[in-house]
């Protein structure tokens, strides 16, 4: 392994997938990503399918390549990877959250709030009934951390549903 590798959130994002995976290719990490923390984490696909590769160059990862066919590239953690991801995970973050939300800022800029109130009403009350829905399928399915996670987003849902339904009859939130 060489020197201690510069690791980004997507690296450790593809470390612990291919953990819970125990081996996948670039393909099965973006389906993956785009299935579940994809809904409250922004990873670019490129990323993710360009990471196993130099993870695997660090000696993070191994990789297994298909002798016929598309020759796809199959990683599994390694134990120095196994390592890195645990000291990361046990790391407290103080990290704030980015909100990074479209209608907020269309209504910060001064656009209309009765007209975006309706629009995002629409969005967040589809996501909070996904997440519900979601919920109630992977009961006892899932790590705890996963229900957590989920049951964050329930929450951010639905405190976005109350604060839009506010400004939609025109209440200050």
């Amino acid at each position: 392994m060489s020197s201690e590798p510069r690791l980004s959130s997507t690296s450790f994002i593809v470390l612990a997938l291919i953990v819970a995976a125990g081996e996948a290719t670039p393909y099965e990490l973006k389906q993956v990503v785009a299935l579940t923390l994809g809904n409250f984490w922004s990873v670019p696909h490129a990323q993710v399918y360009a990471e196993p590769e130099r993870l695997a160059a660090n000696g993070l990862l191994s990789e297994r390549r298909e002798e016929g066919g598309r020759r796809r590239r199959h990683y599994k953690l390694t134990e120095a990877g196994g390592e890195v991801l645990r000291g990361w995970l046990a790391e407290p973050t103080e990290a704030m959250a980015e909100l990074r939300d479209p209608g907020l800022l269309k209504l910060f800029l001064g656009g209309d709030p009765k007209g975006l109130a309706g629009a995002q009403l629409s969005l967040h009350r589809r996501k909070l009934a996904e997440y519900e829905a979601l919920d109630e399928q992977i009961q006892g399915h899932v790590s705890a951390g996963f229900g957590l996670a989920l049951r964050a987003g329930i929450g951010h849902e639905r405190e976005w549903v109350r604060f839009w339904e506010l400004v939609e009859r025109g209440e200050q939130p």
